[in-house]
């Protein structure tokens, strides 16, 4: 009983602290990274006329939800190193152990704190920074030089439907427009009706495309009929975002809208769509990186060393920076098919938790 009660002291005691090094690492890393992110852009800002408020209000206050989902990873595992470290250096550690309580008692709140923060980080994931991704990365196409992140840019193919394809020619994203269409309908794999636009443009309000100077082709068994007309709407399985797609698509949608963008991409035989799905299962996968970082940083810190807590960090330090070297390793290879999209997300974190929990089954219990 009495050691139910100093070991429910003694987690409260942790979780606090953890918590209270946590909000500080976390507060610190978000000011360096605004601070290095602004020295690095306040010059596009200047020449591009943005002002101070829009600075801050539109981009960086924007950017704030997507540097905590980044960062907290770093956070969670430095406070697990501080704490275990400084336990371990004033010997609590071995006291308790000594008082029969295993490091895997001991890593109990530990892990619990790590699972909330990855619950909290999963949910801002899903729900929270696709939003102000949105306007953070318009602000950018808007003010900062940055490169291009589309994907499509000329000769677009799409399937429409399964007896149609819609080719462009080229898209515009900042007015929804298609320049130098081609709707071809197929029959018994033979062409039936082609329908040539020089312009196509999406209407918001009545969520269809018009089309503008347009010349239809019925063909038949001898020849075609060829009609003009100046304007015609149409109703598309095809939206804007479908031709429109970039590299950040996945980091502004929530998790059902990706799932839909996905689907909806497949459905028109969009093709390079290893990207999004490396990209997604990504998002839903780096939550797990503060479980896994949590156990192996309470199984290095745990023992005492002769270098303190600044060689337990350094050691900590070098740990992280290799798992996050090998996830951007990995992920080429699923984007380039290589291998599955699903495999360069799990190999990585399956290595890692690997990693963890043989180094926590050798620490000294």
């Amino acid at each position: 009983m009495v050691k139910i009660v100093i070991m429910n002291k003694i987690d409260r005691f942790i979780l606090t602290r953890l918590f209270a090094i946590t909000a500080m690492v976390l507060l610190m890393l978000i000011i360096i990274y605004i601070i290095i992110d602004f020295s690095e852009n306040s010059d596009d800002f200047t020449d591009r006329g943005a002002t101070l408020t829009e600075i801050w209000s539109d981009y960086y206050l924007r950017y704030i939800p997507e540097i905590i989902r980044l960062v907290t990873p770093a956070a969670v595992f430095v406070a697990c190193l501080l704490l275990m470290g400084k336990m371990a250096q004033q010997l609590e550690i071995i006291a308790l152990k000594a008082a029969g309580v295993s490091l895997y008692r001991i890593l109990m709140p530990f892990l619990g704190f790590s699972i909330l923060c990855a619950g909290i980080i999963s949910y801002m994931d899903a729900y929270v920074v696709p939003a102000s991704n949105k306007h953070r990365i318009e602000f950018e196409r808007t003010y900062l030089m940055v490169r291009s992140d589309r994907v499509d840019r000329n000769k677009i193919f799409r399937q429409e439907s399964e007896n149609t394809i819609l080719v462009v020619n080229y898209y515009s994203p900042n007015d929804s427009t298609a320049y130098r269409t081609q709707l071809i309908t197929f029959e018994n794999a033979r062409v039936v009706q082609t329908i040539e636009s020089g312009r196509m443009e999406w209407r918001e309000k009545e969520q269809q495309w018009a089309m503008f100077s347009s010349t239809i082709r019925d063909f038949h068994e001898t020849g075609y009929n060829e009609q003009r007309v100046s304007y015609k709407d149409t109703t598309l399985q095809i939206l804007p975002r479908d031709l429109a797609r970039s590299t950040s698509d996945v980091y502004q949608l929530t998790y059902p809208e990706v799932r839909e963008y996905i689907q909806a991409l497949e459905r028109i035989g969009a093709s390079g769509l290893e990207l999004p799905r490396v990209q997604f299962y990504g998002k839903i996968a780096y939550p797990f990186s503060i479980i896994v970082i949590t156990i192996l940083g309470v199984a290095i810190a745990s023992v005492r060393r002769a270098g303190g807590t600044g060689l337990v960090l350094g050691i900590g330090l070098g740990v992280i920076f290799m798992y996050l070297a090998l996830v951007k390793i990995i992920e080429p290879f699923g984007i380039a098919g290589t291998i599955s999209p699903l495999q360069a997300t799990l190999l990585p974190h399956a290595l890692f938790f690997l990693i963890a929990i043989v180094t926590l089954i050798k620490t000294p219990k």
